[in-house]
């Protein structure tokens, strides 16, 4: 079955009866999506997968969005429909693009951070980055919370075996050891925790809004490295700036940010083939960190 009519066979079983036509949309890496339009000519935004690596799946993400929305006040669509097989929300648009539009996200960023500081790390359950879980087991430590939950955690991933040798893996046993040296004392706050660029886009009144989250209480900076490392457009230069005036972070944050991008690095090479250069980012983010002699 193809995914358009995957997609409008589970909208139909939801109760969406009005669907008109459905359109796939590109941009997803895990999942099959598509826009939906109604009898009455508004549009919805679904998405699917084939076989759902759990029934919980789209209920966590339609969390975060909320999240994000009532705890963070940072725009997000509207969730209309989240069930075992399906995730409809309200549609948004691409973002303008112009610094005046990165500017206000950095001040939505810097809000969400600052306003939703929180005693210890983690979630109250475990959600989704991509097909794989994401480990929010509660922690009082933030350095033991990303090392184990964030980086860790993805040692035994079969793919993760396969493109990273012994050596390698000794070194990321090692950087997480070492990590109260290399990274600064921070207080969790609630994060998006998948804030690649291309998640980053406009409500109908133009404003920044956030699409699929994987949320936790850990570094804000976790956020930061993701929209840094991942080709943001040239009028996103002036959101680091002035998200850094907004956070009052130090100027060494930049130097930081490929070991906080560790995490997403092995979280691709654990489930995507091509993996885009995760693994050749990874090995070279940990050569420092091999034992010599």
């Amino acid at each position: 079955m193809d995914a358009t009519t995957l997609l409008r066979d589970r909208l139909h079983a939801a109760g969406l009866d009005d669907i008109t036509s459905v359109q796939p949309a590109t941009g997803g890496l895990a999942a099959e999506a598509g826009i939906a339009r109604r009898a009455d000519g508004t549009e919805v935004f679904v998405k699917t997968f084939t076989d759902a690596p759990h029934p919980d799946v789209f209920d966590a993400e339609a969390e975060g969005l909320t999240a994000l929305r009532e705890q963070g006040g940072v725009a997000t669509p509207e969730v209309l429909v989240a069930n075992r097989d399906l995730l409809v929300l309200s549609m948004l648009g691409p973002r303008p693009a112009s610094e005046g539009f990165w500017q206000d996200f950095a001040h939505a960023l810097a809000r969400l951070h600052t306003t939703t500081v929180h005693p210890r790390f983690g979630w109250h359950r475990d959600n989704w980055l991509g097909r794989r879980r994401q480990v929010n087991t509660w922690e009082d430590d933030g350095f033991a919370f990303f090392a184990q939950h964030r980086l860790l955690r993805w040692v035994d991933e079969p793919r993760v075996q396969a493109a990273l040798d012994a050596e390698d893996l000794a070194a990321l046993e090692h950087l997480c050891d070492r990590l109260p040296e290399l990274l600064p004392v921070r207080s969790a706050c609630l994060t998006h925790g998948d804030l690649w660029a291309q998640n980053v886009m406009a409500d109908a009144a133009g404003r920044p809004a956030l699409i699929d989250p994987a949320v936790s209480y850990t570094w804000a900076e976790v956020d930061l490295a993701h929209v840094w490392t991942t080709a943001p457009p040239p009028e996103a230069d002036a959101f680091f700036g002035l998200y850094a005036e907004l956070t009052g972070i130090d100027a060494g944050w930049r130097e930081r940010m490929p070991i906080y991008q560790l995490r997403q690095h092995l979280a691709v090479i654990a489930q995507f083939e091509p993996d885009w250069g995760a693994a050749e980012i990874t090995r070279a983010t940990l050569a420092p960190f091999r034992r010599r002699g």
